[in-house]
């Protein structure tokens, strides 16, 4: 969802305080300093999980507190990509590699399928990331082609365009 806060000290915090108090999980903030309106407030799109019967509980939430819900329930990453892994993918800790794209707030893993013939043998998987824009993919696969060179791994991109 994306919301509309103040650009006052604390707002963000007590714009994700309802999400907790109906017992929604937090997945991905991102505070937008570039948005403004007119009124001297800034966008902060976040990503939750939260079950669907809790949703009217936590916008009644919003409501009461000022903070205004611009969008929600939307998909925000338009732009999908998938590359092929090759290599000591787990000895090389793949999840610190999933980490890396994954914190950058613009894109994440959203898919994997591994297959691991023996434990010395190399590894292979199926990587698939999602992104906010066209660019924002460009810089995700930049960061894993340099995780790649790090940990030898090969790496054979994007299957789609």
């Amino acid at each position: 969802m994306k919301l509309e806060i103040r650009d006052t000290p604390g707002q963000l915090v007590a714009a994700l305080m309802p999400i907790s108090d109906v017992g929604g999980n937090i997945k991905t903030v991102i505070h937008e300093h570039d948005f403004s309106s007119d009124k001297g407030s800034l966008g902060v799109e976040v990503v939750i999980e939260i079950p669907k019967e809790r949703l009217s509980a936590l916008l009644n939430l919003f409501k009461e507190r000022g903070i205004t819900v611009i969008r929600f329930g939307e998909e925000r990453m338009h732009y999908q990509q998938s590359v092929i892994l090759i290599g000591h993918l787990i000895h090389t800790n793949l999840g610190d590699t999933v980490d890396r794209i994954d914190k950058t707030g613009f894109a994440e893993v959203t898919k994997m399928s591994l297959a691991m013939p023996a434990i010395q043998e190399r590894s292979s998987a199926k990587c698939t990331i999602k992104a906010l824009s066209r660019e924002h993919m460009d810089k995700a696969i930049e960061i894993l082609r340099d995780v790649s060179k790090q940990k030898e791994i090969l790496m054979i991109e994007p299957l789609e365009f």
